[in-house]
């Protein structure tokens, strides 16, 4: 019997790799001890076996971006945010992003652009700087698709005003179209949306708004993805 190390310390003298090497090895879900793996690079062993995937690659230890399709009424909060929501069990079974799910996938994760809570549809979760940074700075450029299902009687020249643009808060959207998608469903493109424009938007026109439902930011779609399932951002996708 020999007596306990870390993990790290095991997995670089097996692998004659630096400790940061074998940290992130361990961190990207490559290595198996007693045939489990464990990510925990300060985890001990003794005795038991210890596997290193043949095809580990430490460069797959890149911050990822998840997608979700947040359900309407679910509030977006906590530490990492949205938790009751982003776990490995509710990764959507289509994903097309061939990353493996980790536990870290799950730390250190910024929400970007967020949906009001009685809304529902696309929101980011980023742990990547440059995302997070362009969808900060850009955000007044960053084009949104939203569903809108309304009720009341739209005033005699309602769409037209609506595809004018009607202020909000003191400013004029950049850009907006406006068109019905069947007789109580509105699609609303805009362009730096903020939290309450597209009820307030509707309001002017003699419009209740009834539910909101993003379907795109930028150029990144929410496609066929469940609510309340979510999905990696795959590497040729672009906000």
């Amino acid at each position: 019997m020999t007596d306990p190390i870390r993990l790290a310390k095991r997995v670089a003298e097996l692998r004659a790799c630096s400790r940061r090497e074998a940290e992130q090895l361990i961190a990207g879900g490559w290595v198996r001890v007693d045939g489990e793996v464990v990510e925990e690079p300060q985890f001990r062993v003794a005795d038991q076996r210890i596997d290193i995937d043949p095809k580990a690659d430490p460069s797959q230890s890149e911050p990822i971006t998840l997608l979700l399709h947040k359900p309407a009424g679910h509030v977006i909060d906590g530490d990492p945010p949205a938790s009751h929501l982003l776990s490995p069990a509710t990764l959507w079974s289509d994903d097309a992003s061939g990353i493996r799910p980790l536990k870290k996938h799950f730390t250190q994760l910024s929400v970007c652009v967020p949906l009001e809570p009685s809304a529902s549809g696309l929101v980011v979760f980023t742990q990547d700087w440059r995302i997070a940074r362009k969808l900060t700075e850009d955000a007044a450029m960053l084009e949104h698709e939203v569903i809108v299902e309304v009720a009341g009687e739209l005033s005699a020249d309602g769409l037209k005003r609506m595809n004018r643009g009607i202020p909000y808060k003191g400013r004029t959207p950049p850009a907006i179209k406006v068109s019905w998608q069947s007789e109580h469903r509105l699609r609303v493109a805009l362009k730096g949306a903020q939290p309450g424009q597209i009820p307030h938007l509707c309001a002017a026109v003699g419009l209740q708004v009834l539910s909101m439902k993003r379907i795109r930011l930028g150029r990144v779609p929410l496609g066929k993805l469940p609510s309340g399932q979510w999905r990696y951002l795959r590497g040729d996708e672009r906000f």
